[in-house]
């Protein structure tokens, strides 16, 4: 992923969701509707998550030390998950107990053209800040499909902000029916039918962000076409006879760890194995540029049903 693209899509969306909650908060202190009570929250908890997305992305860049020492670049995958719970709570669970308190104790909309109006602007104004996300996810998607990319994208920035404001959008779209509905027929409820529609997507959107971002957490591998590149370029040359077994794991969005233990020939000097685990090496770092911390354990193989003695080798079955 982009880094650089992320931000620009984080901080459009932090611009837009800003002036949006500003409007929103004005529009129901002065009509009341639940529905825009409910919008006003949203977009504060979406303005919050961008912050805390770049502050993620700020404190992932720190230098490895003793304590970590393969760096920070997972804080990224814990704020992001942050993201998910603050969806969650403040903007999910909220606006479904402001809609079944209006149910309970539903109230006219005073001065009703003023939701309609605040609710059009947001509409063009979180478009743009889609727009934004769409194009600079556009530059790192490929041919995944936006599911996919959602997925397995290892960077998580572009893929929060991408739910955030289609989230957002609908978001919108529920209100400007609720209070619309409300305004044709008179009729309160629908407003808080709209408002507890909001919440039911939230809370479905946190949920999806928090199943994407826990498995990040845990600690996803390479994809497949990053794995066959990767053993392509191990065995591409004539240093090693075979790959016994290898795992990688990314210990950041854009930091790739690859451990393999590989084969060679037993009859093959120190100095000659050192110099083709460092060609081995480059390869790697060549096909796959995201694999940055890379362990060659050179080793010699020999067959687990083989009948020859192995005095001189590890026999391996299976994964270590």
């Amino acid at each position: 992923m982009s880094t650089s693209g992320g931000t620009k899509a984080i901080m459009a969306a932090f611009l837009a969701n800003t002036g949006i909650a500003v409007t929103k908060f004005i529009a129901w202190f002065f009509s009341g509707s639940s529905a825009m009570l409910a919008e006003a929250v949203h977009s504060v908890a979406d303005a919050g998550n961008q912050l805390l997305l770049i502050f993620g992305g700020r404190q992932a860049r720190r230098k490895a030390d003793k304590e970590h020492p393969f760096g920070y670049g997972r804080e990224r995958y814990v704020y992001a998950f942050v993201v998910a719970i603050i969806l969650f709570s403040l903007g999910g669970v909220f606006s479904i107990y402001e809609g079944i308190e209006k149910l309970q104790h539903p109230h006219p909309l005073d001065v009703p053209w003023l939701p309609i109006l605040v609710l059009s602007i947001a509409i063009v104004m979180e478009s743009f800040s889609l727009r934004t996300a769409i194009i600079e996810s556009n530059h790192v998607r490929g041919k995944l499909s936006w599911i996919q990319f959602v997925r397995r994208a290892k960077a998580p920035e572009l893929p929060v902000v991408l739910l955030e404001d289609i989230a957002a959008l609908l978001g919108l779209v529920f209100a400007f029916i609720g209070v619309g509905l409300t305004i044709i027929t008179g009729n309160p409820v629908f407003d808080a039918i709209g408002t507890l529609f909001i919440g039911a997507l939230l809370i479905v959107v946190a949920i999806v962000l928090g199943i994407e971002t826990k498995s990040l957490l845990v600690g996803e591998g390479a994809n497949d076409n990053d794995l066959q590149a990767i053993e392509q370029a191990i065995l591409a040359g004539p240093e090693a006879e075979r790959i016994i077994h290898m795992k990688t794991l990314y210990v950041g969005p854009e930091e790739l760890l690859v451990a393999a233990k590989v084969g060679f020939s037993a009859d093959q000097k120190l100095l000659e194995v050192s110099t083709a685990v460092n060609v081995i090496e480059q390869r790697v770092r060549e096909a796959v540029p995201a694999a940055r911390i890379i362990y060659i354990e050179p080793d010699v193989y020999v067959d687990p049903d083989s009948t020859a003695p192995a005095t001189d080798a590890i026999v391996i079955k299976g994964l270590e």
